[in-house]
């Protein structure tokens, strides 16, 4: 999306992420030409980007055309880092796992879509592969779910006006109808459950992280296997435990943030 108008907009800058994003899971490699048609921009255009990104690691050529380097990791690692939420919810989330032997993730919202921050996860076969930094739908997810919920109506409208960046066509797509009443009942309840609406096999249930302020900054989940868990165990057992892991890192986000900090300015 460009900015038009706007003096300060870096148009390079936008065109740059736009052909690292254009990278999806599978394609371990690309051409120029696909690349071009993916993001839109010129050969020319796409070929000195991918110069320039391969000067600075994150991309290399081979045969088969351009893929991408380790080190695009180090940007959603910074993001992460920055934000301290690994460190924070680790402990919870292990517990968490031990208490209902299923995986359990932190996830945010980005525009109509949940991108994964945080996750300990046990071996089980799933229809779906997560991990840090992976995105879905967020209608679709009960992690999602509770996230919209916690927009304002304007922030609502705008998120769900974003398409989504999955690459991944959920099962089915709720109308605007439905969508209000499935959230003002998570708003009701204070979490979500889905029931296979990603995909087959996949149900969970979602809590809200919150900050010291009473603002929902993130959604913890339990996943499980529809052939392995019931719904039922979902919100019975898991859910009271999800809950209580939830507001154990809520209360830890707001110490974090609330921590004091001193500046000194020492001359040079």
């Amino acid at each position: 999306m460009r900015r038009e108008g706007n003096p300060e907009f870096i148009e390079a800058l936008a065109r740059g992420l736009d052909v690292l994003r254009c990278f999806r899971p599978g394609s371990d490699a690309m051409s120029l030409s696909e690349i071009a048609g993916a993001t839109g921009l010129a050969r020319p255009t796409a070929r000195r980007i991918l110069i320039t990104l391969e000067q600075l690691g994150y991309v290399r050529s081979q045969e088969r055309g351009f893929s991408l380097t380790p080190r695009v990791l180090d940007l959603g690692s910074a993001y992460v880092g920055s934000m301290n939420l690994w460190d924070l919810a680790r402990p919870h989330l292990r517990d968490l796992v031990r208490q209902t032997g299923e995986s359990c993730s932190v996830a945010q919202l980005d525009g109509s879509d949940i991108v994964y921050v945080a996750r300990v996860a046990v071996p089980k076969l799933v229809t779906l592969a997560v991990t840090v930094g992976t995105r879905f739908p967020a209608l679709q997810t009960s992690l999602g779910k509770v996230l919209l919920a916690s927009l304002s109506p304007e922030e609502l409208d705008k998120s769900l006006a974003e398409p989504s960046r999955s690459g991944l066509t959920p099962r089915r797509t709720p109308d605007r109808d439905e969508i209000d009443a499935v959230l003002r009942e998570v708003r009701a309840k204070g979490w979500a459950v889905t029931d296979q609406d990603l995909a087959p096999g996949i149900r969970s249930v979602a809590a809200p992280v919150r900050d010291g302020d009473g603002r929902t900054v993130a959604a913890l989940n339990v996943n499980a296997h529809a052939a392995e868990t019931p719904v039922e165990t979902l919100v019975d057992h898991h859910l009271p435990l999800l809950l209580r892991a939830a507001s154990a890192i809520s209360g830890d986000w707001a110490l974090w943030r609330a921590r004091p900090l001193e500046t000194l300015d020492i001359a040079p």
